[in-house]
């Protein structure tokens, strides 16, 4: 295996964070998942789960906000902050659905997105100016 030296616009995400995010997708299938991204802009140090309040939790996802303060005051506490947000997709690809799209309201944050479809898929997205750009991403120990 090749290892890819992150240039200024790859982020770098601990294997454990990785690992995380695709456990959680698969234990709540066919519900999606939903989580934080807790690190610096570019290190992903780790996934957070949140619980999934939506009423139509097979289709979207609706973070829990007692999940949100809480992530958000443990990460800032050790130095950290929220730097995006992960879902899945159990049953469609690993792509910005257009509810995705109209429901983020963070812009500038990630938002990784793992697909239990076949073949099942992990990708990472910025959500700028109304829209998601698909960004490089490394994994480190």
């Amino acid at each position: 295996m090749e290892f890819v030296r992150p240039t200024e616009a790859d982020i770098q995400f601990t294997r454990a964070a990785l690992a995380d995010v695709v456990v959680h997708a698969r234990n709540e299938a066919p519900r999606e998942c939903c989580g934080f991204l807790v690190g610096t802009p570019t290190f992903v140090r780790e996934a957070v789960a949140a619980r999934n309040i939506a009423d139509t939790a097979t289709t979207r996802f609706l973070v829990d906000p007692q999940d949100h303060f809480d992530t958000l005051r443990s990460a800032r506490r050790r130095g950290f902050e929220i730097v995006g947000f992960y879902h899945s997709h159990p049953r469609t690809p690993a792509v910005p659905s257009e509810t995705d799209r109209a429901e983020a309201s963070y812009p500038h944050h990630l938002y990784l997105i793992v697909s239990l479809a076949e073949p099942a898929d992990v990708r990472l997205f910025r959500f700028a100016a109304g829209n998601f750009t698909e960004v490089r991403f490394v994994t480190v120990d």
